[in-house]
């Protein structure tokens, strides 16, 4: 029997996205980031959607790129996560892949990569203050210098960084960050791409020549308190199921595994056909929101592999195959991640391989 469980891509609130993102970032141009499925709405989908406005595509392994030359995307496409192999050049090189530049083991592989195999374009990537990759800000100069005389490279050198904290609108983590930047390529001649998802919202003098957005394209938003919609965005997923069981149970009578719930009086247990087997989070505790024809039924009891069950008093009028709503209209994934203890990117990319999806163009 299939599962009842549905993943919905809204192609048109993906487009919408992407236009809001160059509403906020203009001039700058939009490297649309795809990387883990595109978030999980499924990459050759969210690529197709993007196709005609994204100026360039970013993902963090080759075999992604691969895939987008294959479905026929020509844009430019960067790996965020560069080569990790001397091998993995050739491939870019045949594929016509952006190579982001890191770390020094890297330098001496594209000394010897081969012009004949064609060009390759890079990105030097320069460590303000995340610390997870990139050159030191004092070595800037001298790698850019370095690439700039490889005959293997093709055109102007890209100069980017990530910030670590830049969801903190008042904060000084992600100011000191622009400004080791600045310090560091200044008269550098090359593209300027600093700004993810949240700094596009809120660190205007980040924007650069390229923006890198993720989670907004797919109206997400890692800002605490805020969904993507507070800031003009549509969710790209709707996930839904469906009823399959009311239970009419007395006061005191527990539910679920090892019964973390007890009934507080006479009530209505609904049960739902999804659990962590489809991606929903083990993690998400008793009273997670949760809507049954677009009426609120908290989570009750812990998640099981295939089945969550619901507190049903507000909707007394439910029935078996009656709608149930995990996160989209009315219910921001970002409400359920908080409760769940994550982001909402975590649970967007967390979605397994039995839950259907289908689009839609709204």
């Amino acid at each position: 029997m299939s599962r009842t469980t549905v993943a919905t891509i809204h192609l048109g609130a993906l487009r919408h996205n992407l236009a809001r993102v160059k509403a906020l970032a203009g001039p700058a141009k939009v490297m649309a980031v795809v990387k883990a499925d595109a978030y999980g709405h499924g990459l050759e989908r969210v690529a197709r959607a993007l196709d005609d406005e994204a100026e360039a595509f970013a993902v963090a392994a080759i075999a992604d790129g691969l895939r987008l030359r294959a479905a026929g995307h020509r844009q430019r496409i960067v790996v965020l996560s560069g080569p990790d192999t001397p091998s993995d050049l050739v491939e870019m090189q045949r594929l016509r892949l952006d190579a982001l530049i890191h770390h020094e083991a890297q330098l001496p592989w594209l000394a010897k990569a081969d012009p004949a195999r064609g060009p390759l374009r890079v990105w030097i990537k320069v460590d303000t203050g995340m610390h997870r990759l990139g050159f030191p800000p004092e070595r800037a100069r001298e790698v850019h210098a370095s690439l700039a005389a490889m005959a293997v490279i093709e055109g102007e050198i890209g100069l980017m960084t990530h910030f670590a904290s830049s969801e903190e609108f008042e904060g000084r983590d992600t100011a000191v960050q622009i400004q080791r930047f600045r310090e560091a390529t200044d008269g550098l001649v090359g593209p300027r791409a600093l700004s993810n998802s949240a700094a596009v919202l809120g660190w205007p003098d980040a924007r650069g020549d390229w923006v890198r957005t993720g989670g907004l394209l797919y109206g997400l938003s890692v800002v605490d308190g805020r969904s993507g919609a507070d800031f003009g965005f549509r969710p790209a997923m709707s996930l839904t199921t469906r009823l399959v069981a009311i239970n009419h149970l007395v006061k005191g009578e527990r539910v679920g595994y090892n019964g973390t719930y007890a009934c507080p009086e006479d009530m209505a247990v609904g049960v739902a056909a999804i659990g962590y087997g489809d991606g929903y989070p083990r993690s998400a505790a008793a009273g997670t929101p949760v809507l049954v024809n677009g009426r609120p039924a908290p989570l009750v009891g812990r998640v099981s592999m295939d089945l969550i069950t619901l507190d049903l008093r507000a909707v007394p009028d439910a029935r078996v195959g009656d709608k149930v709503t995990l996160w989209g209209e009315g219910l921001p994934v970002e409400t359920v991640a908080a409760s769940a203890g994550t982001i909402s990117y975590d649970l967007t990319c967390g979605m397994t391989r039995r839950v259907l999806f289908v689009e839609d163009e709204s």
